[in-house]
């Protein structure tokens, strides 16, 4: 069932990209200094957030304005993303260290809510998880990741605004770097 889904994600995004590649180079705002992975972003820093909402792992549907009024890292992963796997540590460690301070992970997670309550107390997540499929590709679109990368992050200032996105893993101390002003 795992390998079923991993490959229907996958191929999804391909579809998705293959179908898109016109558009990214014409809406793609490649400045020095940018990798790859990069360049294949919209350009979306500055611009405010897009809304959304997903359900939780008790079928809950949460908002993202839910957290309006804080500073929001929003995390795009998947339990079969190795990579994704490694940044978990990273921001378990960043909410516990900015949480009263007005910080704030949400785990967007690609992949169905059921059977996700185990896989978040193995890697001991303190933060919301929210969970879907097709819309979960969407919303990441929305949010600049127009080649389906995981993980992916946007991170989200007090009013709204996006000022960073990365495709690929996330460090604390990268992240640290970015909201220490922000909070």
């Amino acid at each position: 069932m795992a390998t079923a889904l991993v490959m229907l994600s996958v191929g999804f995004m391909m579809y998705r990209y293959s179908n898109r590649l016109g558009s990214i180079q014409q809406t793609v705002e490649v400045q020095p200094g940018n990798s790859d992975s990069q360049a294949l972003m919209a350009n979306i820093v500055g611009k405010i957030r897009p809304d959304f909402s997903l359900p939780d792992l008790n079928g809950q549907h949460r908002s993202i304005s839910e957290w309006d009024g804080k500073v929001i890292a929003i995390n795009f992963w998947a339990s079969w993303c190795l990579p994704c796997l490694d940044e978990i540590p990273e921001l378990v460690s960043l909410q516990s260290l900015y949480r009263d301070l007005g910080f704030q992970v949400i785990g967007i997670a690609l992949e169905k809510p059921d059977g996700l309550d185990e896989f978040i107390k193995q890697h001991n997540m303190n933060y919301p998880v929210l969970a879907g499929e097709e819309a979960v590709i969407v919303i990441a679109e929305n949010y600049g990741n127009l080649v389906g990368a995981l993980p992916y992050t946007a991170i989200v200032d007090r009013v709204g605004k996006i000022v960073y996105t990365k495709a690929g893993p996330v460090n604390q101390a990268e992240v640290e770097a970015i909201i220490k002003g922000l909070l």
